[in-house]
């Protein structure tokens, strides 16, 4: 069993779990950005275009509702809630475009790393040795 548990810490420790559980977090809190960014500054204004109607209230009733809002309608029976829907693949749809930006950033910038010419590596101190030795014996 403690072969087991040690085997559990060098997984759980490894670099790539922790990268992937801080991934997950910044992620988590990157969605309720985007989230606020399209509920509260896109969403409003694309329902004022569309004759200032809040598009989370757009739903057709399937059990005969006659509720005006989306939260009473839920109350009342089943609803077919295509403004929250038309909202969540907007946020998809950002925070698509937006992941997309970042891998194609990374990308750039790892054609660019391996495009850069690489130093060589340091002549050995022997060998800085051996040329003096060479081209003294040369004059």
């Amino acid at each position: 069993m403690s072969g087991f548990v040690q085997e559990f810490k060098e997984f759980a420790v490894k670099g790539n779990v922790m990268d992937l559980a801080v991934g997950v977090i910044i992620g988590g809190a990157f969605g309720k950005i985007v989230d606020s960014i399209v509920g509260d500054l896109i969403m409003p204004i694309v329902g004022k275009i569309f004759g200032g109607l809040d598009f989370n209230n757009y739903f057709i009733p399937l059990a005969g509702q006659t509720a005006t809002t989306l939260a009473e309608a839920k109350k009342a029976g089943a609803v077919f809630a295509y403004g929250s829907f038309i909202t969540i693949l907007l946020n998809f749809i950002i925070l698509a475009f937006i992941i997309f930006m970042m891998v194609k950033q990374m990308n750039r910038l790892k054609r660019e790393e391996a495009a850069a010419p690489a130093e060589p590596p340091p002549t050995p101190e022997d060998v800085v040795l051996l040329r003096e030795i060479r081209d003294s014996l040369k004059k």
